[in-house]
């Protein structure tokens, strides 16, 4: 009875995998119908994703620039949105997320440094992060912005860490408008020529393999030239 309880569990767990993989991979046929089904709300639902994103540290898996980039097609394909309602609000969206996550964790800051881990923080992630803004300033916040998962992060750690408000928000806007802007004009140029819109899976990849990149270019250089330098 147990086994039957776990087995079936689990393929309720793969069923909700499948279908989160698969409002990714289909965004642009899924935030369709979210507009033909809800209309000017849409803008409502677009500003409460990204919010939802840079905003609340434990939900860094929604989708941001292939959010952004359906959208810039949608709009340039449909007419039923405008860019230039789009990006002001998103970008809205993007800093009151930032804000928050930044405040969220200057709250909680001294409270992870008091203990080894507090859910998938750890002291030693946080000392080791405070020494690379450090190290690399603000263009680490602007440099975040385009990486999943560590834009979400980033806000919560500056807060947490040693870097000050005036100075992060200042990174935070710049970031804001290079990000939202390019990703969401890049789909509106380029999201409806037809390899693009019968490949979006694939460029769906290409984006979070480009967004991925700086993140694993600025891993390798500390990993193997620090250690040929020394």
């Amino acid at each position: 009875m147990d086994c039957r309880l776990w087995t079936k569990k689990l393929k309720n767990q793969m069923e909700i995998l499948t279908q989160i993989l698969d409002f990714f991979l289909h965004l642009d046929k899924h935030l369709a119908d979210i507009i033909t089904e809800y209309g000017t709300l849409t803008y409502v639902i677009l500003f409460l994703i990204i919010f939802t994103e840079t905003g609340l540290v434990v939900m860094p898996l929604l989708p941001g620039d292939s959010l952004l980039f359906a959208t810039g097609a949608l709009a340039a394909s449909t007419g039923a949105l405008s860019v230039w309602i789009v990006i002001p609000l998103l970008i809205v969206a993007a800093l009151l997320g930032d804000n928050v996550n930044y405040f969220v964790g200057k709250y909680l800051g001294a409270t992870i440094k008091k203990h080894e881990r507090i859910l998938f923080f750890k002291r030693e992630y946080l000392e080791k992060t405070e020494a690379f803004y450090a190290k690399h300033g603000g263009r680490t916040v602007i440099m975040a912005r385009f990486i999943p998962i560590v834009r979400t992060l980033a806000p919560f750690v500056a807060g947490a860490g040693s870097m000050v408000y005036s100075r992060y928000i200042v990174f935070c806007v710049v970031g804001a408008l290079l990000w939202v802007p390019s990703m969401t004009m890049l789909g509106y140029f380029f999201g409806n020529i037809p390899f693009v819109k019968k490949n979006f899976e694939l460029v769906i990849f290409g984006i979070i393999g480009l967004s991925v990149m700086p993140m694993v270019w600025e891993f390798a250089k500390a990993k193997f030239f620090t250690k040929s330098a020394a």
